[in-house]
């Protein structure tokens, strides 16, 4: 089906073998989805000055906290669905899945598919998806789509609260996919669902999966509300350990997103964390020194982040664009209707962000 949305100015954890195992159904894949799709670059070439472009307010699409990836001329959509009556923090209510819509303009946005069956079977856990994500109530989020730099696989990340509260396991999961347009897991041939190692992203929360030059790091929030950054191994799978903890030296804070412009790296985040809050700050930190940093004081670039709160980064068209939720109403448990603005951020002076324009 065809969902049109509007569009404009307006406001708006192990080892090795098993690592093998999710992948090597996926890498003989790996040719097709090339051949299909085209392979993005190890390091896209990025501006050392964004440009200014206009920012979009898409609606009605049940997508939320999620990212937008660019392949070619094609756009895909990846958010957390909210429509079949999931409600967070209340047990007993159904998890809706991560959709996919694709897009040739931003414009029109038709359905592809969940990325993988919400009522199907978590083969880690040996148990449903329901369990892990819906019945507790945790809830799953932040589905994170990237091309793995070496072979050109696709691999999505999200995190399952409920897994650390219930195992003090990490929250995360890791899934290789067959296309930027999933299906992801165990819904193909090869498919394996994978719960990374991970040693200094060892708890739960927003998080942003990060490509600098070829290698992967994941940057995650802490139980504490505050940022660690962690490398990932070759696969982009699994952490190696070491990296950075208390990033930036920030506390009380989510929804970590990196990109690069030129020398410089900018995270921006959410400034404070707040659960479904409309109007909340954004605000970035930079470094110079690659992703382990150190990473310095960089400001506010919005106290209302166009009425809603940032959540993830993505190049579009070569403008690097900040994904707002527009939650609506602020602070409710179920988050159907509630807008996406992609809003373009501008470099004039490095490390300067400009303000948000709305």
């Amino acid at each position: 089906m065809t969902e049109t949305i509007s569009t404009g100015a307006g406001s708006g954890k192990t080892g090795r073998e098993h690592v093998l195992r999710l992948l090597g159904g996926v890498f003989a894949a790996a040719s097709l989805v090339l051949a299909l799709f085209g392979a993005a670059p190890a390091t896209a070439a990025v501006p050392a000055a964004v440009p200014a472009a206009s920012g979009q307010t898409i609606a009605g699409l049940d997508a939320h906290d999620g990212m937008i990836t660019q392949v070619g001329s094609t756009y895909y959509l990846y958010g957390t669905r909210y429509g079949c009556g999931f409600n967070w923090g209340t047990p007993g209510t159904p998890f809706c899945g991560f959709g996919v819509w694709q897009s040739t303009d931003r414009t029109r946005w038709t359905f592809v598919r969940n990325l993988f069956d919400p009522y199907g079977r978590n083969s880690w856990r040996a148990e449903s998806w329901q369990t892990t994500c819906g019945i507790h109530g945790g809830g799953c989020f932040n589905a994170r789509m990237v091309q793995r730099a070496s072979d050109g696989v696709w691999i999505l990340w999200f995190n399952a609260p409920d897994d650390f509260r219930r195992t003090g396991a990490n929250a995360y999961y890791a899934m290789g996919c067959l296309s930027p347009a999933g299906p992801c897991g165990d819904q193909y041939a090869g498919g394996t669902t994978h719960k990374p190692n991970l040693y200094t992203c060892h708890d739960n929360g927003d998080f942003s999966i990060v490509n600098d030059g070829g290698t992967a790091y994941i940057v995650c929030t802490t139980i504490n509300q505050s940022f660690n950054v962690e490398p990932l191994d070759q696969w982009w799978t699994n952490g190696i350990g070491g990296g950075a903890t208390n990033v930036g030296g920030l506390i009380n804070v989510e929804s970590p997103a990196v990109f690069r412009a030129g020398a410089y790296l900018y995270l921006t985040y959410s400034d404070p964390n707040c659960g479904y809050c409309s109007g909340i700050g954004t605000s970035y930190i930079y470094s110079t020194n690659g992703m382990l940093g150190p990473w310095h004081a960089g400001g506010n670039i919005s106290d209302r982040s166009c009425s809603g709160q940032p959540r993830s980064l993505s190049w579009l068209d070569g403008t690097i664009t900040q994904w707002i939720d527009q939650w609506t109403p602020n602070g409710a448990p179920n988050q159907t209707g509630a807008a996406i603005r992609l809003e373009p951020l501008r470099i004039t002076t490095p490390p300067r962000i400009q303000p948000l324009s709305c």
